[in-house]
């Protein structure tokens, strides 16, 4: 995955590590000016192509494994299952992204059917389509705000477990890495770990959980009655093929989903070049611009662009993922120093993060070239100096 060695255009900053600016001299109408009227248009008929295309690939891949994977011989069998897992993950975590395009009202020019299209695809994939599309959509109103952002919240020195010391080394890396990618997005939903301090309990299944308004608290109980009814059906698979058959097939696949649904996130919104802002200091557009596109290689097209589209999916993002990458190239000679891609190669950025968590904390805040009195609250990590 990734794609090191690529030379970069003359829109991408050479020294990634820089600082993202924090006052650009354009708005928010400037950019949707110079993207082409045509990529704001959502078409149902084609965005139902991805999720019709997907599917297919996605039988083919099962039908494939539960055919001919138990007639392999032990060993060969032990290589072909993980193939399997890879293949069928990558093309399910991009009916997750078509999922996460309807919670956009990126799908059709229709919210009931980006709901029910979303709802369907979410729920098969154990993601609570209206929950997740509500706190998510609260993200995308506070990205990179300390005070109000819904993920990825960097903690302040004192509020530091001691025990983070206790990962400064390789084995602790490797189990914080594995930790996050694995129990990262169920426990998010389950306890809102690494999420927005509410002040009481808060999941994603409680309809009367603080994330939620009042309004929002029905469509909170259908996304509980969709999980359920996909565990039924879990459930009656179990009683018909096994369990060791249904975690097999769909099981790991699913996991694996999640998985690349919190690398790429986390990839997104932890660089080392992202600022974050306290209350004095957020706005909307600072936020948006605090995020950073990644390569996946030719995992980008599976997962159908979402992975290096990421600024201007903050910034515009009912623009349905088939436009994207032409948006997305019209306004980078208006975004100039304010779009950044990393195209690190994915395995050495998901470890360079961990390691990162333990070293940067040496950093001193006066080598970001930013103003240290512009920007109070800086990286995930070097917060711990402040």
């Amino acid at each position: 995955m990734g794609a090191g060695g690529r030379m970069l255009d003359s829109s991408e900053d050479k020294d990634i590590l820089k600082r993202v600016p924090i006052d650009p001299p354009f708005s928010l109408s400037d950019l949707k000016k110079a993207i082409p009227a045509h990529c704001f248009e959502r078409s149902v008929i084609r965005s139902s192509y991805y999720v019709v295309h997907d599917l297919i690939v996605a039988y083919v891949f099962y039908f494939l494994a539960n055919t001919y994977i138990p007639l392999l011989p032990t060993p060969l069998a032990y290589l072909a299952w993980p193939i399997y897992w890879f293949c069928q993950a990558s093309i399910c975590t991009g009916l997750w992204v078509i999922g996460h395009e309807c919670g956009h009202h990126a799908f059709s020019e229709h919210q009931w059917i980006d709901d029910i299209v979303g709802f369907v695809l979410h729920s098969a994939l154990f993601t609570p389509y209206f929950s997740w599309k509500y706190s998510h959509r609260n993200h995308h109103a506070n990205t990179n705000s300390l005070d109000n952002d819904e993920v990825y919240i960097p903690k302040r020195k004192s509020k530091v477990r001691n025990y983070s010391k206790l990962l400064n080394n390789p084995p602790g890396r490797v189990f914080t890495l594995v930790f996050r990618l694995t129990l990262g997005f169920p426990l998010y939903l389950l306890t809102n770990i690494s999420g927005k301090k509410y002040g009481r309990f808060a999941n994603h299944f409680d309809p009367m959980s603080p994330i939620f308004t009042e309004r929002e608290r029905i469509q909170v109980l259908i996304s509980d009655l969709g999980i359920l009814a996909v565990i039924y059906a879990v459930k009656l698979a179990v009683a018909a093929k096994g369990a060791a058959w249904v975690i097999s097939m769909y099981g790991i696949p699913v996991i694996g989903v999640h998985v690349f649904f919190v690398l790429i996130t986390y990839l997104h919104h932890t660089h080392l070049s992202l600022p974050h802002y306290d209350s004095t200091e957020w706005n909307w557009i600072r936020g948006a611009l605090s995020t950073i596109d990644r390569d996946f290689g030719f995992l980008n097209r599976v997962f159908h662009d979402v992975t290096h589209t990421h600024v201007l999916h903050h910034l515009i993002s009912y623009i349905p993922h088939y436009h994207a990458k032409e948006a997305r190239d019209a306004i980078k000679p208006v975004l100039g120093e304010h779009y950044k891609i990393d195209r690190t190669p994915i395995f050495k950025a998901m470890w360079r993060r961990p390691k990162n968590a333990s070293t940067l904390s040496q950093i001193k805040i006066a080598s970001t070239r930013v103003p240290i009195g512009t920007i109070k609250h800086f990286d995930l990590w070097t917060l711990r100096n402040v």
